[in-house]
């Protein structure tokens, strides 16, 4: 390999490094909602699964209900992390374009 291409392939990789660090700043600002019990406790999560935010109907408020209302949280959470992660790994293959890499290994 010549220097010049390692050159070139060396500003590639600053520029993608780049646009990585900027597409997760973005993804920081964003939130995304998972919900559980049909709509009736939301959890909102910023783009890197931080916790910003619980929404719970007051209906489930009731002291026979606590397991349920906690098997909800735990529903919703876990939903709101899957599409965090999905929209990680979206963004990030939109970043990397055509970028070949090995099987299993995640851009962060």
């Amino acid at each position: 390999m010549a220097l010049k291409d390692f050159g070139a392939m060396m500003k590639q990789a600053q520029q993608l490094q780049a646009r990585m660090a900027e597409v997760q700043s973005e993804l920081e600002q964003t939130e995304i909602a998972g919900t559980s019990g049909g709509g009736m406790v939301t959890v909102r999560l910023n783009g890197k699964g931080e916790l910003k935010g619980v929404s719970i109907d007051p209906s489930l408020m009731k002291p026979d209900e606590v397991e349920i209302l906690e098997d909800l949280l735990v529903a919703a959470h876990a939903s709101a992390k899957a599409k965090v992660e999905a929209a990680m790994q979206e963004a990030m293959q939109k970043v990397a374009g055509g970028l070949p890499l090995p099987p299993g290994m995640k851009l962060f």
